[in-house]
């Protein structure tokens, strides 16, 4: 995931204005689903995941939002354990690659493309106890962020909890993208940070924990 870090960056040099952030960023994931796997894409559901589905505290089925989605490994995974899930992500191709996993393991998930700051704009629902973000949120130029914050919030039912994994501001040289504790506490009004663990990458990543009021 850090070919990911130096991706980005690369893909920003010279995108100044919140226009030439958000061109940025789908030019990126584009290549890379043009390219073959991403290397985000492991195949393997998330460990982290895992543990909030099937752990000691795990939670029980319910509504789940796999956010930047990918080619929905989360996703078909939540959907094997119960969950009525739905997948966002802004790449077509991903989307389809997603459908096909889908179909192949036989599970029903809702998988949309669209972008995860526009959530009023896609059939995504409301009524959702859990939202699930590998790496999307932390990619994002930080004018739609509020979007990104306010469209989950109101789809959250009281107590929902929302699992991120993000790259620190440190592994980056744009100026903008990376994720910290601090932010998601100012950001994310009507929720509570209750744990921040660090990552196993090169540069610093961590994995956040919040849950709705």
């Amino acid at each position: 995931m850090d070919l990911e870090r130096a991706a980005w960056s690369y893909f920003s040099q010279g995108r100044d204005d919140d226009d030439g952030r958000e061109i940025a960023v789908k030019e990126m994931l584009q290549a890379y689903y043009m390219s073959g796997r991403p290397p985000w894409d492991s195949g393997v559901p998330a460990p982290e995941l895992v543990d909030t589905v099937e752990g000691p505290d795990a939670l029980p089925p319910g509504r789940a939002l796999d956010l930047g989605c990918g080619t929905g490994t989360n996703t078909v995974y939540l959907a094997r354990h119960g969950w009525d899930v739905v997948g966002v992500d802004l790449i077509g191709r991903a989307i389809e690659q997603a459908r096909t996993k889908a179909d192949a393991a036989g599970r029903q998930a809702k998988l949309l493309c669209g972008d995860v700051t526009r959530l009023d704009e896609l059939a995504v629902g409301d009524g959702f106890s859990l939202f699930f973000d590998l790496s999307c949120y932390c990619g994002i130029p930080h004018h739609r962020r509020d979007a990104y914050a306010a469209g989950i919030t109101r789809r959250a039912l009281p107590g929902a909890r929302l699992l991120m994994f993000g790259y620190g501001p440190e592994g980056f040289d744009d100026g903008w993208s990376g994720v910290t504790a601090d932010e998601l506490r100012t950001r994310f009004t009507g929720w509570d940070l209750t744990d921040v663990t660090p990552g196993t990458n090169a540069v610093p990543t961590y994995w956040f924990t919040l849950h709705r009021r």
